[in-house]
């Protein structure tokens, strides 16, 4: 019995994470792979959310062959929660390469802000804003589709 309202409870609990369109998104500053800070703001329109190596790769093969500026022109920022990374590789390894893309990385060291977005493994989560509020969300979990995705939002 115990184990049954401990797993409501947990669904509840998750349930209650749950962003609805309409909600308001609170505002955040993470670092960029060039130690830039970034704060999430109202004239963001697209947040592209990973929460693993595998949704952060279908990000760069959506991206593959982009010009510099392709995220910032369509008003669009990327996080990667990399908490789950070794510090030792990711200072070593991982960064070094980072900054090598010609996109800008929001990096959540820390599993502060990642896990208020329900992104899944091996996915990416698209929450489409208009003014710091929830419009939709999308998810996707292959990079052509992200890509087609990305390649009809019209550039500022």
């Amino acid at each position: 019995m115990k184990a049954v309202v401990l797993m409501l409870l947990c669904l509840l609990s998750t349930a209650a994470l749950a962003l609805e369109p309409g909600e308001r998104l609170a505002p955040w500053t993470l670092l960029d792979q060039f130690e830039a800070p970034y704060t999430l703001n109202d004239k963001t329109h697209i947040l592209l959310v990973a929460r693993d190596m595998d949704g952060a790769k279908l990000v760069d093969a959506a991206l593959e062959g982009k010009p510099k500026g392709y995220l910032e022109a369509r008003q669009t920022v990327f996080l990667a929660d990399i908490s789950r990374m070794p510090s030792i590789i990711a200072t070593l390894f991982a960064l070094p390469k980072m900054r090598d893309y010609n996109y800008r990385i929001l990096l959540d060291r820390d599993a502060r802000i990642a896990p208020r977005y329900q992104a899944g493994e091996g996915e990416v989560l698209w929450l489409q804003l208009e003014d710091g509020k929830l419009v939709e969300q999308k998810v996707f979990k292959e990079a052509g589709a992200l890509q087609q995705a990305l390649d009809s939002v019209p550039a500022a």
